[in-house]
Parts: structure tokens; sequence; C-alpha cells
């Protein structure tokens, strides 16, 4: 086992890389940016080494800065975390040139799952099912139109090398592709600096299913059932569960079996989410794979047991996995709310100093955060307060402690978005669990939505 884990990362995943490095005895160590040095995982880790000023790319990004406090620390292992360098191919290899061990899958593994146009080849050869769309990266838009009148209209492009929503258009008819493809590949360029682009046909209702993979270095894998995440903006998720309400036993067995042979011949280790696309008759399409821990691993652990961040930490060490697919059981269910500083109806950020602060507790309550009172939240980083996650023996149970920990929770100084969940929770659709991923572009449509989400601003505390 390792003896001193650097965690490049901030916020409360480095706080919940900290645990579990604890909980292993393994020491710790912290970076931040000037922004940071009051953060909590400064606080909490066993070492701290300031990398850098507040923006990402002089800090957090910074591989020169991360490298130089591993070695002045004497770290034998990097943790990225989510977002940042988790995903960096190039920061894995450079780990391994230092003969420090990156927590994470291989960075072959990495480098193929980050092209979205080679992760589609690579899972259309390891059988997955894949939405028809183009081979490959499109040459211009004049292909585009020709592959989208081949598979149909409605399409969506999506960049190559994206992910979290940039990059990505839907178009309806052939004479918005030319425009759609400029404007798409421009922001590819400016998010990504690579504007390559692929298309796939665009399924009108889709649920987000993704389901998560554990495989340690020996051959060993399996799957830990799926989360739901079709709550979501921009692509960018606000409520996730697990189990998903719209999937059957038959077809949770189902694409478990397919995620794991798929995961076998690709030779995948350590953490990694697939990605799907699942539309209203139960088909699942693979849309893209995650190769490191996610922001909503917590509700895959409240109803497994199974802690990740330990796994990940012992898998990446080199040992067996102990537990095989037959030990992996369901019990009860799981809910996480992402409580963000932004304005409840506009999403806009909204970061500053929380001058009253008091998270919910009680039976099936988990709150992972690093905000406490007189906490400014930075504006360079994203804006997640907290992970609010409940617990409880069926779904319905678990809504109703979901809104009874979101009444309890007080974070003034700042807006959050604890009125929009509390509004959603009480959407008839997700009730039900008869939702998909244009949930809150009709929540905020309705009037009875925003009638609901205007009182639950009023009762926020």
């Amino acid at each position: 086992m390792f003896k001193k884990v650097l965690i490049a990362n901030r916020g409360e995943i480095a706080l919940r890389v900290i645990r579990a490095c604890k909980e292993l005895d393994i020491a710790t160590v912290a970076v931040h940016s000037t922004a940071d040095a009051n953060a909590l995982h400064v606080r909490f880790a066993d070492e701290a080494v300031c990398i850098g000023p507040p923006p990402s790319r002089e800090s957090y990004l910074n591989v020169p800065a991360l490298l130089s406090a591993a070695e002045i620390t004497r770290a034998d292992a990097i943790h990225p975390g989510y977002g940042f360098l988790s995903e960096n191919a190039e920061f894995a290899e450079v780990c391994r040139k230092c003969q420090i061990t990156f927590i994470g899958p291989k960075p072959e593994l990495i480098r193929l799952m980050g092209n979205k146009v080679r992760a589609r080849e690579a899972a259309k050869a390891a059988g997955l099912p894949l939405l028809p769309g183009s081979p490959g990266v499109l040459k211009g838009a004049d292909e585009a139109e020709a592959v989208a009148r081949e598979v149909g209209f409605p399409v969506i492009l999506k960049a190559a090398a994206g992910g979290g929503g940039r990059g990505m258009k839907i178009v309806r008819e052939p004479r918005a592709l030319a425009q759609a493809f400029a404007t798409a590949s421009a922001e590819a360029v400016n998010a990504f600096s690579n504007g390559d682009m692929y298309l796939e046909r665009y399924v009108e209702k889709p649920r987000h299913i993704e389901i998560q993979i554990v495989g340690d270095e020996h051959g060993n894998i399996v799957h830990l059932f799926e989360r739901e995440c079709s709550v979501q903006r921009r692509h960018q998720k606000l409520i996730e569960e697990s189990p998903s309400a719209g999937v059957s036993p038959e077809l949770r067995e189902e694409m478990g079996r397919v995620s794991l042979e798929a995961m076998q011949k690709i030779g995948y280790t350590n953490l990694g989410t697939i990605e799907y696309l699942m539309d209203e008759k139960g088909r699942f399409y693979f849309m893209e794979m995650n190769t490191r821990v996610q922001v909503e691993h917590p509700v895959t652990e409240q109803v497994t047991g199974i802690d990740l961040l330990r796994t990940q930490l012992r898998l990446a060490a080199g040992e067996k996995l102990w537990f095989t697919q037959a030990d992996v059981r369901l019990k009860g269910a799981a809910i996480e709310c992402r409580v963000n500083a932004e304005d409840p109806v506009t999403f806009a950020p909204w970061p500053g100093k929380i001058t009253g602060y008091n998270p919910p507790g009680g039976l099936g309550v988990r709150v992972d955060s690093a905000a406490y009172e007189n906490y400014t939240i930075p504006p360079h980083y994203d804006s997640l307060v907290a992970k609010l996650i409940v617990t409880a023996d069926d779904r319905a149970q678990a809504i109703k402690r979901m809104r009874r920990a979101l009444g309890e929770y007080v974070i003034q100084g700042i807006r959050t978005n604890i009125a929009f969940h509390r509004a959603a929770l009480q959407e008839d659709s997700f009730l039900r669990g008869d939702y998909d991923t244009r949930f809150v572009e009709r929540m905020h449509a309705s009037e009875t939505g925003s009638q609901r989400l205007k009182k639950a601003i009023e009762e926020t505390p």
C-alpha cells in the first residue's frame, strides 16, 4: 500500500480522498492555490503545499508544480479526483515516468476513452450498442449533412475531444447543419483546443443511465449496478439516484452483462463509468466512458456498501478484487442533490462568503462538503458547495427523506439551488420515476413548476 498520497484537487472530493486514505493509514498531502489557503482539505491533510495563484491553469492544472509538490513531500502516489487532470493521459504518463503511481486507469485507457470518436470505435469493437452516426471524425459540414441524411434527423453534433455539453449542437433540419457545425467546432476549439466533430442520431426523450465499473490488474472486473442522471441542465447533472426507476431487473442484468463483457475485452482497470442513453423503449446506447471517480459516486456507495475511494486506492496499489459479482447486492435506494452556489432560477453562479451554515443530519443523511460558516466560495472554480445524499429502504421513502433534509439545510450569505431541488422533488414526473434529460426544461416552462419553484424560494431558510 502507498505510504503517502498527494491529492491533485480541491473541495469536497479532496476531503473525500483524505478520509479514504486515513482509513487505510495512508499519509496525505493537500495542494492548494492561494485562493484555497483556508480550505478544509488543506486543514485536514497531513501536509499542504501551495502550488500557485487562483487561476486553475496556474495551480491545479500546473503539472510541474504538482510534480514538484509530490517530490518535496515524497509522495508515492497522486490521486486526481474528478475534473482538472483526472482524465489527462499525458499527466498520467508523466507520473509513471516519475515513478509516481497515478491512481486511476492506465494512460493508454484514459487516452482511448478520452477521445469520443476512438471511444466509439473501441466500444463498437467490444460489442457495446451504438447510436447510428458517423464512423469517425467528420471532414466538414458537407460530410456531416450526408451522414445526417443517412441516419435521419434530428441529429446531434459532438466534439470528439469534448464533454460537459461544450461543442454540442442538436440539428433538426438539413439547412441548419452547416451553421451548427461551424458553431460547435469553434466551441470545441475554444474549450478543448480540438475542433474535431462527430455526429449521432438524436434521441428525443433519452434517459441518462450509467454503469459503475471496478476492475483490478489481474483480470477481475465487476459492475456495481446503475445510476440515473437524467435531471440535468445543459448536460450538467443536478440530481442522481440509484437504482433507476426506469430500469427493470432484467434490463439491469443485461446492461451489467454487456458492460462487463466490453470492459473485459478492452482490459479496463481501476474505476470507470460507462454512460448510456436509453430511449423510451428501454434500448440503451453507449455514449461515453469516464475514466475517473464520478461526482455522483456516493449513491452507488450507499446502495452497495462498497467504498469506491478506498477501492480505487487498493486497486491502484495492485491488490486483487476481494469480492465477486455475486457478492454485490443492491440494498434500498439513494438520491443525491448537488447543492451549487447559484441562483435557483437562472442558475447563474453566486460565489461569496457563507455567513450562516447548518447542514442536515439524521438517519440516512450524508453531506459531502468542504463548506463551513465564514468560508468564501471562490469565483475561480465550479460552483459546487455540497452533495446531499440520502438513503432509505425504497425510493418513495428516499424522496421524503431528501425533502426533509433539504428543508433543514441552511446556507446564508450566498444564493444556492436548494429551492430548485425542493421544487423538483415535488414534480409528478419525478415522483413517478418517469422523466428524461429535458426534465428541468419542462419544469421551468410549466406554470405549476414555476409556482412550485417560487414557493420553494420563499420557504428556503
